[in-house]
């Protein structure tokens, strides 16, 4: 007991320490949290908000001008022809644009055994001159208007339209558009004219 006695002032003195020492130690570890935690926004201001990218503006921005045409629709089909050669003719949409030109699209299927150049298909006009393989010469007619209007073309006279570079392989099928002036606004049906393919009656829409 004595020796008891003699030893609880030293005791006391000891656990003080350890107790003074835990405070500090929990003290430091609080310290670094914070300094942690004010790290952790470095950089973060200047992001912008919600961490999103901005959009590039010119994968945003879509051409308005003829000729930028995607692949046709061919879950429709307005008309078809077949012409000489084993020539088949599809046309998938007939749409009027804002611009105020009508755009036309379909595909070509060469059955034939031969590669098809499409000779006849650029048209007569002297301005068409120079489109090679292509549906250069094709025309719509409206024929209550008694008008007809013939492929769009740019200053150096090449169509706004397909053209078939090499033209189309035995057995393939070719997408195309062509576009045109549009006809007035109560004009729905037209002729689509091809040279050396029979006509088909289309109706514009939009």
């Amino acid at each position: 007991m004595i020796d008891t006695e003699r030893n609880t002032p030293m005791r006391a003195a000891m656990t003080r320490i350890r107790l003074k020492g835990a405070v500090v130690a929990a003290a430091s570890v609080a310290m670094a949290v914070v300094l942690t935690a004010c790290g952790g926004d470095d950089g973060k201001d200047n992001q912008p908000e919600g961490g999103e990218k901005q959009p590039n503006a010119s994968a945003s921005q879509q051409s308005s001008s003829p000729g930028t045409q995607k692949s046709p629709d061919t879950s429709e089909v307005i008309a078809s022809v077949k012409g000489p050669g084993e020539i088949d003719l599809v046309i998938n949409s007939a749409e009027r644009d804002a611009g105020g030109f009508v755009t036309v699209k379909g595909s070509v299927t060469n059955g034939s055994e031969q590669q098809f150049t499409a000779v006849g298909w650029q048209g007569a006009e002297e301005e068409m001159v120079g489109n090679g393989a292509s549906v250069a010469g094709a025309s719509l007619v409206d024929q209550t208007g008694k008008k007809r209007y013939l492929t769009l073309r740019d200053t150096d006279g090449r169509c706004l339209c397909t053209q078939f570079t090499t033209g189309i392989a035995p057995g393939a099928t070719t997408p195309f558009f062509v576009q045109f002036p549009a006809p007035p606004a109560g004009t729905s049906d037209v002729d689509f004219q091809l040279p050396t393919m029979p006509s088909a009656t289309i109706k514009i829409s939009g």
